[in-house]
């Protein structure tokens, strides 16, 4: 089998970096942003699990947008910009883990084209850093609401995790 993904581990336990095939010409570019059988197998050989993704989820989000700290118990996510770019910020956010707290910072953008699998209990905020910026996800779990997710405000001081900017434009719930 051909798989055209590389794939990197991170300094997080599960959290792994992708980088898909592209193709570019005159006409554009064509990119898969992902297909079953190769991701299956490279998720499969990495962390021991058969993830299956159940849902695709976007945001449209403009410079110097926030959004997050979040995640939950049970779901996986594989994390890709379809437009612009953002700095992303994966946190272990599980309070039994002797890992709880450790952080790393990534800049994914369509130019890059690296995606984030991210595992239950790692939260992630991000920052858009172009005029706008399209943030896609799938999720391996059906989305609930809010209230079924932690949230850590962007600058919780047991995280120290580090922020290209100043003033953020924040949500209600992202302001703790």
């Amino acid at each position: 089998m051909d798989i055209n993904i590389s794939v990197k581990k991170t300094t997080l336990k599960n959290v792994l970096m992708f980088e898909h095939y592209w193709h570019e010409d005159h006409r554009g570019t064509y990119e898969q942003l992902y297909n079953k059988r190769d991701y299956g197998e490279l998720i499969r050989r990495e962390t021991g699990l058969d993830i299956e993704f159940l849902e695709d989820d976007f945001a449209l989000s403009s410079r110097h947008v926030l959004r997050g700290i979040h995640g939950d118990d049970r779901t996986w996510k594989l994390i890709t910009c379809l437009r612009g770019r953002y700095y992303i910020a994966v946190v272990n956010c599980n309070m039994e883990s002797e890992d709880f707290g450790k952080w790393e910072g990534f800049v994914l953008s369509h130019g890059n084209r690296r995606q984030l699998l991210l595992p239950p209990w790692h939260g992630h905020g991000y920052l858009v850093m172009t005029e706008d910026s399209i943030f896609h996800y799938k999720q391996s779990a059906i989305y609930e609401g809010a209230f079924k997710q932690f949230t850590y405000a962007y600058n919780d001081p047991r995280f120290d995790i580090w922020w290209p900017v100043d003033n953020p434009i924040l949500s209600k719930r992202d302001k703790l």
